[in-house]
């Protein structure tokens, strides 16, 4: 990650999407657990992985991201094959403003499934 200077990385095993990374699960379920650096990968990664498709709607992608409460999803095609991940940033750049404002809104709320306080 540090390499890639990316705060999220997917996790495949044989072709498939199993989990997901991020520098938050790392601080949160690793480090702050007492996990250290030879921690696997599996022990602190989001394995419920909620994706997007690649021929979906911008709109309808953004929308679920603020009712997830997430920031990045990964994209897969129809056959459930990664093709790449997609961030909020990436909407921002592409879409008018008030599609970001109302994702964020939605997003910074406390809670939401992937909370990692519950």
């Amino acid at each position: 990650m540090a390499d890639l200077d990316a705060g999220v990385v997917p996790v495949a095993e044989k072709d498939r999407l199993v989990g997901i990374i991020t520098d938050r699960d790392i601080a949160v379920r690793g480090i702050a657990k007492g996990k250290g650096p030879n921690a696997n990968v599996r022990e602190v990664m989001t394995d419920h992985v909620k994706y997007c498709f690649d021929d979906q709607e911008v709109d309808e992608v953004s929308q679920n991201m603020g009712e997830l409460k997430i920031r990045r999803l990964p994209v897969v095609n129809r056959s459930k094959r990664l093709v790449g991940l997609l961030s909020l940033g990436d909407i921002a750049f592409g879409h008018a403003g008030i599609l970001i404002s109302e994702t964020m809104r939605e997003i910074s709320e406390p809670g939401g499934q992937h909370s990692q306080t519950g």
